[in-house]
């Protein structure tokens, strides 16, 4: 095997957001994550929000100053254009 095949592999510390370090085997040498099982609401059992404006109110907030376009006036269609059909007389035995 070639030695330059494989990445750099290195004993690092992987940090996240709330504090927690764990000791990890990575190719990177910084390891920064923005949650862990110590602050996951699936481990911990609590919900933390991190987002406190719902999407509705994101959607009226973003769109509250949009003005709607005028609406182009519908062309009513004549009755003179009305086409009938027209039955063909049925081909002879």
């Amino acid at each position: 095997m070639k030695p330059e095949g494989h990445p750099k592999y290195y004993k690092t510390k992987a940090i996240c957001a709330c504090g927690a370090t764990y000791d990890i085997g990575s190719t990177n040498e910084n390891v920064h994550v923005d949650i862990c099982s110590a602050c996951h609401p699936l481990f911990t059992g609590k919900q933390k929000l991190l987002d406190t404006e719902g999407r509705v109110q994101k959607f009226k907030k973003k769109y509250a100053n949009v003005v709607p376009r005028a609406k182009k006036p519908v062309k009513k269609k004549s009755a003179a254009r009305k086409t009938t059909l027209v039955k063909k007389p049925a081909a002879k035995k």
